[in-house]
């Protein structure tokens, strides 16, 4: 599906924005989520004493099954979802680019400005910092915030919205995940999906139809929403 342009409204209705956090307010060319990938292997191969090939089999079936590794390993093993963040997460942040017309497209955007993320605090506040956005966002809802339920669970959702406040019909979730999209859009949310061609993710057959607005470069359509307003 090619991207949509956006409405010569900008959009007047949104009166929230969220957004998720890794390959969405950075490129998924940073390969943040490459180093990830590898320590969830590497925890789950010593966490549950298997090789390393095993270790990445389970990963990946607990996190098509439940959403996160590390929900399927709090489920199926009693795993102090603590240590798994902090060990996960324990990453080099310094490849992540600093975007300065992100930053300056968020500064005109109106409206609140939230990031939900399955990721903890402590790596939301780190990654803002490095693209130079953390000024323009009003709060982070991550893993511990939900319970440790992820999303796409509906109630994470629910939590999210009473937790800010937030109207869902004057809220736009902008993510790079294709199901994530789908309870936002059951809850009356505008839904933007960014999406990456190149990432492992991407699939050209999947359903699209919850995805209202689509686009290749998240900053260019900020930018158009913001001039859009300004009509």
């Amino acid at each position: 599906m090619t991207p949509t342009p956006v409405p010569t409204c900008g959009l007047r209705h949104v009166e929230h924005w969220v957004f998720d956090l890794d390959n969405t307010l950075y490129p998924a060319s940073a390969q943040v989520f490459a180093q990830m990938d590898a320590r969830m292997k590497r925890f789950i191969a010593d966490f549950l004493d298997l090789p390393e090939d095993e270790a990445f089999v389970v990963q990946k079936q607990y996190y098509h099954r439940y959403g996160t590794s590390m929900r399927g390993l709090m489920v199926e093993h009693g795993m102090d979802p603590h240590l798994f963040m902090d060990y996960v997460h324990d990453i080099d942040h310094t490849v992540i680019p600093s975007a300065p017309r992100l930053a300056a497209a968020l500064a005109g955007l109106e409206g609140r400005k939230v990031v939900f993320t399955n990721g903890s605090l402590k790596h939301a506040e780190q990654v803002l910092e490095r693209v130079g956005i953390a000024d323009h966002v009003e709060a982070v809802f991550d893993i511990e915030a939900g319970l440790f339920v992820p999303k796409p669970h509906p109630e994470t959702y629910d939590a999210m919205l009473r937790r800010f406040g937030l109207d869902a019909r004057a809220a736009a979730m902008v993510e790079d995940s294709l199901k994530n999209l789908l309870p936002a859009h059951a809850l009356g949310m505008t839904t933007v999906l960014v999406r990456d061609p190149t990432h492992w993710s991407f699939d050209p057959d999947a359903d699209w139809h919850h995805c209202q607005h689509i686009t290749d470069d998240l900053t260019a359509w900020l930018e158009a929403v913001v001039a859009g307003r300004r009509v």
